[in-house]
Order: C-alpha cells, then structure tokens, then sequence
C-alpha cells in the first residue's frame, strides 16, 4: 500500500529505472577494479552490452561499441588527519576517486574528463583494531556504490551519439 502511494506522488529509487542512449560499452582502463566490476554488472542489467576487447562481431572483425568509456584514474586513499601528541593515529580520511571520460569510436567526446570523489571520516583507536578494519571496508563499500550510481546516472544523461 506505501509503495502505491509512494509511486502516486512520483516518488522513486534514486537510479531506478535509467535509459541510456547506447546499445553497448567497452571499458578502457589500466587495470579491473571493484568500482568496474559492478559498473559492468548495473549496465548489463539495463540491457546495455558490455564488450571486452576480444568482442569480435558476426564477420569476425573487432565489435565496434556505441561508446568508449575510459576510466582515466581509480584510486583508494587513506590518509592520517588527526593524532595524539604521543603520534598515535586518532583519525583517518578514507577517499575513493575516479576519473573518467565517455567517447564514441570515432572520437566525439560526449563527456569530458570528469572525476568523481567520495570520502568519508573515520575515528581510529589502536584498542579496537578488528573493529575499525571492519567499518573501513564498510565504508569503502559505500563509497564504492555511491560512485556506481554517480557515473550511471552521468551515463544516462548523454542524450544523443
């Protein structure tokens, strides 16, 4: 019953529901990571084909995409913000930062070199070590989503090829 009204007023899930202008995607980038294992994952649930370099087409030939997405940067950072006078770390900045570019093949670019950054603050204590290691990765995770969503709804807003 909520859900009905919910959707009566407009209300929907931030990412649901996106259309993209292309059919199929190759990725560029130095190296797989986390954040494009799950990019990869919410395309390919939207009905958009994510090729790999070794994609051939039906006449054997390399498979041309409909858009190149180049990841130009993927970098975890955690950095020391914050210590005791005895040096002791009290408190880290945990940063997630990924830069990246849309083209087609031919070289349009429909998106410019863009980078999106998520960080998040963590108090630290040397006496609840396991703890703090748990909700660092807890919190890169989140991070993690949070840039999936950004750069798809980014790539659902390019509108024509």
């Amino acid at each position: 019953m909520a859900a009905t009204a919910l959707a009566g007023c407009g209300f929907r899930l931030r990412g649901a529901g996106l259309r993209f202008a292309f059919r199929t995607l190759r990725v560029q980038a130095g190296a797989d990571s986390d954040v494009l294992q799950r990019l990869r994952a919410q395309l390919q649930a939207a009905g958009v084909a994510v090729l790999d370099a070794t994609a051939r087409g039906p006449d054997g030939e390399a498979a041309v995409p409909d858009v190149i997405l180049q990841v130009l940067q993927d970098q975890r950072e955690r950095v020391v913000v914050g210590t005791t006078a005895a040096g002791q770390v009290r408190e880290l900045a945990l940063r997630r930062r990924v830069r990246f570019a849309l083209r087609t093949p031919g070289g349009r670019e429909l998106i410019a070199p863009t980078e999106l950054l998520q960080e998040r603050e963590l108090s630290f204590s040397e006496t609840v070590v396991l703890g703090k290691e748990a909700e660092e990765a807890l919190l890169f995770d989140d991070m993690r989503t949070a840039i999936v969503r950004q750069l798809l709804v980014r790539l659902s807003a390019v509108s024509a090829l």
